[in-house]
Order: C-alpha cells, then structure tokens, then sequence
C-alpha cells in the first residue's frame, strides 16, 4: 500500500470513533493528525497508519485498526510482552484500546528483510539471516509459552484441511478419490506425529522475512498474534522457506546447521534425537515447513476466492516447489506427489526458486 493511498473507511461510525481515540493522544505525543497515512497492509482485517509530529525530524509512530470481532488485539499485546520480555525487539505500545482495537505503535521504520534480502549480496543476506537465526535462539531460549495456546493435534489439521478444502476443491475445482484421501491421511498424519514428537515451546508461527524489520536493535518483530507452544522447528522453517523469497539448499543447511549448534547449546533439544544427530534435525525442519505450505497454500487461495486478495496466490508455484521436493525425498511423503502433480505440474514447470 503507498503512502500515498487515501484512508478510507467503510463504516462512518468507526471513522468517528478513530478520531475521538486519536485527537488526545496526537496532543500528548506531540503528533500532527494531518501528517496519518497508510503505512501497510496485511492477510488480515488490520490496517496501519503511520503519524509523525509537525517537523521531518519528529519520530514518527504506527497506527493499527484491527476492527472487532473481525480481530481481537489482545494476543497481540501479550506476546508482544513476551518477546521484550525476552530482551527482542517487539514494538513498544504507547496506547491501547483493546475494546475499540485502536493502538499506537512504535514504529520500527520501512526496511522489511524481505526487501532487504531480495537486494543484498550473499555477504548482507549471511548477516541479516545470522541476526534473524540469533534473535529466533533467543526467543526460543527466553521466550515464555505459559498460556499460550497449544499447536495440538487438531490444529496442525485444521491448518492442513485448508489446502484441500481452498486450493485443491476451489482453486483448481478438483475432488479427491477414497483412495486419494487415504493418501492425504497417510501423509497428514506422518506430519502430525512428527511435529508432536519436537520438543514444545514458544511459536513465533509467522518468523518470516515480510515480518522482520531491519532496524536497531535488529531484528523487529512484527505480526506476532498468532503465537502458540509448539515445535522447535517450526519458526526456523518459516524463515529458511518463506513464501517470498528462496534460497539454495547448501545455504538453508548452513543456516540451518547454526540453529541447531546454538539449540543444542541452550538445551532446546534436550532428549530429542535431533540433539545429536542433525540429519534427524533437518528432517524435521522439512517435514515441518511442509506442514506449514500447505497450509500456506490453502490460505492464498482463501484470500483469493473468499476476501478478493488474489495477489497471493501468485506464490503457489514456489510452495508447489517446495513440497515437490520434501515429498520426493522421503518415503512416508511421496503418496503426496500424486495428488498435487495434477495442479504442481503446470506451474512448477519453469519456475526458478528465487
């Protein structure tokens, strides 16, 4: 979204509401209403607004409206807690109505590490993932999963059932056979017992590079809401296998070698068969990001079909890719490779992960 783009509001009756919120706060931090301007969008009914006080050099701050019932702030600001809790960089909250879903926001600047990463040599993309892989070992050091809730069972399918119910039967309006949903359970559950089997802890679940920020002290963390107690691998297959941006495989080892050196060391590991044996580790941080893409996939094309965001789905082709290659390596995975080749197929061919 540019900054450039006009602040709409559908419903007047919230427009009002919004102003009555701001206009003291503008007065107590110094901020110029005229200056508001949308900052970002995201897969959500959240919207942010950037406001700076009269003169350029006046730090600026961010403004969510997550309107309810459609989004509930609250998740935010608790794990938000967490993380500065655990020393990271979370924006800081300047004022919330969590009732009304308006907050005021540090702003943590306009550099995402997606844009970064996409422009950087190898040397600036080894740091920024270096910081990015620090940050997540903190996280999973320090970061409290008290209270969070559980990814169980149920919800590692839930998430899972959204690729045949949106990509599969929408997207490309095909139905699975008996036998072809006996394939899908096969596989389904060999994810599921592999994720459960991880040592359980706090889940970022969206440590990606489009909700990483390059800013000081480096990396800010955004869109943490979504937050569970759940598999060690989880976050670092968000980040090694984004929906944006790949790499090649001897990097995402390397990268992913130095997680597991450091998780060892902090003890995250402790009595799982990945602490000594980091084949067993990157086995699950494949079957984990394969768990997550179809998910992914699922969700792109919801947004497509039900929210008319069609923007995403452009991505299937990489998440296709991506779990082309995990089912053909693994003998519990390859009944998969005969479900997706029918919609894979056309638009694998000629993609280059990148």
């Amino acid at each position: 979204m540019s900054t450039s783009d006009p602040i709409l509001w559908p419903d007047p009756a919230r427009q009002a509401a919004f102003e009555q919120w701001l206009a003291p706060l503008c007065a107590t931090h110094g901020l110029d209403r005229s200056t508001l301007a949308p900052a970002s969008a995201d897969a959500s009914f959240r919207r942010y607004f950037r406001i700076s006080g009269p003169s350029p050099s006046t730090t600026s701050m961010i403004v969510m409206d997550a309107p309810p019932p459609l989004e509930d702030v609250c998740p935010f600001l608790d794990v938000g807690r967490r993380i500065r809790d655990a020393g990271l960089h979370a924006p800081r909250v300047f004022a919330a109505d969590a009732a009304q879903g308006f907050l005021l926001l540090e702003d943590l600047g306009k550099r995402l590490y997606l844009d970064a990463l996409r422009e950087a040599d190898e040397a600036q993309a080894n740091h920024l993932m270096r910081a990015a892989l620090a940050a997540l070992a903190q996280w999973q050091r320090q970061g409290s999963a008290d209270g969070l809730p559980d990814f169980d069972e149920a919800l590692l399918r839930r998430e899972m059932q959204l690729f045949p119910d949106w990509c599969v039967a929408r997207e490309f309006n095909l139905s699975w056979s008996g036998p072809q949903l006996k394939a899908w359970e096969s596989v389904t559950g060999a994810l599921v017992r592999s994720a459960l089997a991880q040592p359980q802890l706090a889940v970022h679940r969206d440590w990606m590079p489009r909700n990483l920020m390059v800013c000081e002290p480096n990396p800010g963390i955004l869109d943490h809401q979504d937050a569970v107690r759940g598999p060690v691998t989880y976050d670092l297959a968000s980040l090694l296998r984004d929906a944006f941006v790949s790499w090649d495989e001897e990097r995402e080892i390397d990268w992913a070698a130095r997680w597991w050196d450091q998780a060892r060391r902090d003890g995250v590991l402790a009595g799982h068969p990945m602490e000594d044996d980091f084949g067993e580790a990157w086995r699950a941080i494949e079957w984990m990001g394969l768990q997550r893409h179809l998910k992914v996939m699922g969700i792109f094309c919801r947004l497509k079909h039900r929210d008319g965001k069609p923007r995403y789905a452009a991505d299937l082709p990489r998440f296709f890719a991506y779990a082309t290659k995990v089912a053909m390596r693994y003998r519990e995975l390859r009944p998969l490779i005969a479900l997706i080749e029918p919609m894979s197929g056309p638009l694998v061919t000629g993609f280059s992960m990148r």
